[in-house]
């Protein structure tokens, strides 16, 4: 069971997939980060200083107790991180559709297919006409 274990492990598909993983997670945080510290702060600026992670609708006020602290934190829906989130994933898309249209250009076009040889169907003629002869 080890070693049928291990022959899995060692395979390339294995070992191609978990270096796809760790590079996409880090291609994660770099496009994040692109978003969050590069592109908000434009189109932030663009709408009039609006920064859509602030934009919420809220349910419930915070209830703020006489000494100062919050006896119940406020309720609301955080729309405006969804709006966020919806924009760093066109984000990627467009990044990843990009990286792959450059990788399919680098790889090499296919060899052109061999000349078809004749069918089953002409050899049995050819068979049909040499027993005429």
């Amino acid at each position: 069971m080890l070693k049928e274990f291990k022959k899995f492990i060692m395979t390339g598909n294995v070992i191609d997939l978990a270096v796809a993983v760790l590079l996409a997670g880090a291609m994660g945080l770099v496009v994040s980060g692109f978003v969050s510290d590069i592109m908000m702060p434009i189109v932030g600026h663009f709408s009039g200083g609006l920064d859509f992670a602030d934009m919420k609708i809220v349910l419930d006020d915070a209830v703020i107790a006489a000494d100062g602290t919050i006896s119940k934190p406020e309720n609301a829906i955080m729309y405006g991180k969804w709006i966020n989130a919806i924009i760093n994933l066109i984000i990627v898309g467009f990044v990843l559709f990009i990286i792959v249209k450059a990788y399919n250009k680098t790889k090499t076009p296919p060899a052109p297919p061999a000349p078809k040889g004749p069918t089953e169907l002409d050899i049995l003629k050819e068979i049909r006409d040499a027993l005429k002869k």
